[in-house]
């Protein structure tokens, strides 16, 4: 239900009640609220913020503690969140006539999407109020009535007890009173069997350097770790994951929980799950060293955690702690690392939900690296194993990430400062197509003496005050720099972008003297040393010609990409894209008002496409019609010109449309399955057709999968080709039942990965390599070297802006000449024959 319903019910010229418009900004997290009402039947209003309105069901008995209890809840229409502050008396004979007061309110959470479980009739959410806590149910009935109904009723958890909400009305407003409020609690119910303070007390003192303490816990100011490149070596090393998220430091005193960050910002009310979970640990008094993160606690996870905090998303969160420097009235801060960790592992050997035990690897540094970027974290912490907390930044824990290089423009420099010489640091650039460059942040480190004497006597004699990058960021160092005309060329190591589209903790890799800064714009103007793929080719002045009507339009709106943009990322790639899709039957993704909007599937010629070929082909029931193909780069340009944002082609040429020369098995996921598994599936994809003689080749979907492709020489019918992916698809999900599964039936592929066969027919399409998709973020369809698959963080991790720099990076195709090898599917089906495998029939 939307407000308009809310509005239509009430005169606000006669009611107190708060006539919002729907867009107030909403809270930082979800919240919700319980009002007692008294109206023409008492009733409790129970609400929860689902975006920006709280959603509301009437529940006549209130919320009843027992999990065998469940009450009536009349769903009822959307209120506005101002609403959840409001009590007093709404006038008789008007809409809800009577009293309202406020039975308890706080934050909620759910796992997934609160939406999408509403839809379905079945929310899981869990309460952080003073009365209300832990997990709660909302089903829908199937029984026909005027309003939806809906069944409240609680989890069994620490807080199910036998209490109603009527035994906890001692603080709530009596109608025609006030009261003092003070706040009323529903205990959770004793641990069934307490850890016991006296036990942890006699279990710390037994720690090297441990020390009893009188001290009440409080803040401590945390150890940070040094950046470092390399991982050091020994078993005198633990090595961690690097979780991405927010540090907190967990106070424990008398039993009751407090959350700090680093910088000594109280968290408390911001993260009450988290309270919840630390309290639960049956510890009179503690102080605890972790890192709050959403998901899995990965580099691509960490706007999870920033959209959950700011209220517009409401992911699980998690406190990963990996250290305990008091526990019980005994300071551990001078007991060796590895001793506290042992005491924290024991601590939390069955952790409540919520708190996760930062494990570790002794020695074997290298190991753990590579298990934690194969993980998809940001690095690893190399910890002293006999070193004592000590605050602050020292050398004892040590950090080392993952970094990514990248190349750009150098397009000026800042001044040196103190003893430095030469210059301060290089001001870098990317290109933005039609537009020239853009600014993308500065690199100060990385230099040698060498190198800033060279770099500042090679710019200085250039130097202007004017920028030649256009500038975004309110800089003052940037007032003062000096800009140079772009033509060096410096690759830099980086953790991505910041909150201004700048570079994060850039650090100099190289000045590449093999490249000039116009290589970065063309990609198909680097050498290609090595490569056997075809040679270059020249964009034509009939390419030329082409050019973008509207080019301002915003196609892809959640990142404001333009169709400038668009056309641009297609005018460079040519040289990649062009083999992909060049004398194939292709059909089209146009989406005329942009990705965000109604997109639409086109295979036939439309009129006014003058550089864009035609095949007849003959269609199902013998008919013949006129399919789409390009030919070269102003047939590629003028598609884009027609707002096409993908490119599908048949896996055979127009010249030969019966015969395939490719397969392509799409590894589409489950809404539930991890990227690991996808992963997996396509290693094991590999390793079975490999056993088979044949070659395979993956490329990320630029969507939530990956697809394995096999390139086919000679080319081979159509019915033989699907005869063959349904087989294996079918032997796949045979073997591992519940991991695959080889229908699209949606209904069988939960917690599966469907093994798509269904586009190696004739006249089914797979996306193209380097292609865009209509989709958020314009992600990429790129092909990889199956050795880099284990470092990719998901389908979609190459973009319209990454993907022209990573080939300009490596300057050849990932899969060099993959069609030039001889791979016979009848020679193998022949092989297969003679060694008594049955032919899979449909």
């Amino acid at each position: 239900m939307s407000l308009q319903e809310y509005r239509r019910k009430r005169r606000f010229d006669r009611t107190p009640e708060p006539a919002s418009d729907g867009r107030r900004a909403r809270s930082k997290r979800p919240i919700f609220v319980v009002q007692l009402h008294h109206a023409s039947h008492r009733h409790y209003d129970f609400r929860l913020q689902v975006g920006d309105t709280l959603k509301s069901w009437a529940v006549p008995k209130g919320p009843s503690f027992d999990p065998d209890v469940k009450r009536l809840a009349a769903e009822v229409e959307d209120h506005p969140i101002d609403y959840a502050e409001f009590e007093g008396d709404i006038p008789k004979g008007q809409y809800g006539g009577g009293h309202v007061a406020t039975f308890d309110k706080g934050l909620w959470t759910t796992d997934g999407d609160a939406k999408a479980q509403l839809a379905k009739g079945h929310l899981r959410f869990r309460l952080f109020g003073d009365k209300l806590k832990g997990g709660w149910h909302l089903v829908r009935t199937q029984k026909p009535a005027r309003q939806p109904q809906w069944l409240l009723f609680k989890e069994r958890d620490e807080y199910a007890g036998t209490q109603e909400a009527d035994d906890l009305l001692q603080d709530v407003t009596p109608v025609g009173g006030t009261s003092a409020r003070p706040k009323g609690k529903v205990r959770k119910r004793a641990a069934v069997a307490s850890r016991g303070t006296e036990r942890w007390a006699k279990r710390a003192a037994r720690l090297d350097g441990a020390r009893a303490t009188s001290q009440r816990p409080g803040f401590r100011m945390p150890q940070l770790a040094k950046l470092q490149e390399h991982v050091p070596q020994g078993d005198t090393w633990l090595h961690e994951a690097k979780w991405d998220g927010y540090r907190l430091i967990a106070r424990i005193a008398k039993g009751k929980a407090r959350l700090w960050s680093r910088n000594e910002i109280e968290w408390t009310a911001k993260v009450p799950e988290i309270v919840a979970a630390v309290e639960a640990l049956d510890l009179d008094d503690a102080v605890l060293d972790g890192e709050l993160v959403a998901g899995a606690g990965r580099q691509e996870d960490f706007g999870l955690l920033q959209a959950t905090l700011a209220g517009e998303k409401n992911a699980t969160l998690s406190y990963v702690l990996f250290d305990i420097l008091q526990v019980d009235g005994v300071d551990l801060a001078r007991s060796p690392q590895y001793q506290r960790k042992a005491l924290l592992a024991e601590i939390l050997k069955s952790p409540p939900d919520r708190l996760v035990y930062s494990s570790h690897i002794v020695g074997r540094g290298d190991d753990a690296l590579a298990m934690a970027l194969e993980r998809g974290l940001e690095g690893i912490i190399s910890k002293r194993a006999d070193a004592p907390y000590r605050a602050g930044r020292g050398d004892a824990w040590r950090k080392i990430k993952q970094r990514a290089s990248d190349e750009f423009a150098v397009v000026g420099y800042t001044a040196p400062k103190g003893s430095r010489n030469g210059l301060g640091a290089l001001l870098l650039a990317a290109p933005e197509g039609a537009r020239g460059w853009r600014y993308a942040g500065r690199v100060g480190t990385g230099f040698s003496h060498e190198q800033l004497d060279t770099l500042a006597a090679q710019l200085a004699p250039r130097a202007r005050s004017a920028p030649t990058a256009r500038v975004e960021v309110d800089d003052p160092e940037l007032r003062r720099a000096r800009w140079v005309t772009p033509t060096l060329v410096a690759e830099v190591f980086h953790h991505g972008l910041g909150n201004q589209g700048l570079l994060r903790q850039p650090s100099l890799k190289t000045i590449r003297r093999d490249k000039r800064a116009a290589d970065l714009c063309e990609p198909s103007s680097l050498p290609r040393t090595g490569s056997a793929m075809p040679a270059t080719r020249r964009i034509s002045k009939s390419a030329e010609a082409v050019e973008p009507t509207h080019p301002e339009r915003v196609v892809f709106p959640g990142s404001g990409i333009t169709k400038r943009q668009v056309f641009d990322y297609y005018r460079a790639m040519a040289r990649w894209l062009l083999p992909e899709i060049e004398g194939r039957p292709l059909s089209i993704v146009r989406c005329p008002q942009g990705a965000g909007r109604p997109c639409f599937f086109q295979k036939h010629n439309t009129p006014g496409m003058d550089r864009v070929g035609v095949v007849p082909l003959e269609e199902e029931g013998g008919a013949r019609a006129d399919y789409l193909v390009v030919n070269d780069e102003a047939g590629l340009l003028e598609l884009a010109q027609f707002n096409a944002i993908e490119f599908h082609p048949w896996g055979a040429r127009a010249k030969t449309p019966d015969l395939a020369d490719r397969i392509v098995f799409d590894l589409d996921p489950g809404p539930d399955v991890a990227w690991a598994r996808v992963v997996d599936a396509a290693r094991l994809v590999r390793r079975r057709l490999r056993a088979l003689g044949l070659t395979s080749h993956v490329r990320t979907s630029g969507g939530k999968g990956l697809h394995v492709v096999v390139p086919l020489k000679p080319a081979c019918a159509w019915p033989q080709v699907k005869d063959f992916a349904h087989a294996f698809a079918e032997s796949m999900a045979a073997s591992e039942p519940l991991a695959y599964v080889a229908t699209a039936t949606k209904k069988f592929r939960k917690g599966r990965i469907f093994i798509d066969y269904l586009r190696n027919g004739r006249g089914a399409t797979s996306v193209a390599s380097f292609s865009l998709r209509a989709r958020d973020g314009a992600p990429v369809a790129m092909p990889l070297r199956w050795e880099e698959l284990g470092r990719l963080k998901g389908g979609d991790a190459y973009t319209l802006a990454s993907a022209p720099r990573r080939m300009a990076r490596i300057g050849e195709h990932p899969w060099g000449d993959y069609m030039r090898g001889k791979q016979d599917l009848e020679a193998v089906a022949a092989r297969l024959s003679k060694a008594g495998v049955r032919k899979t029939s449909r």
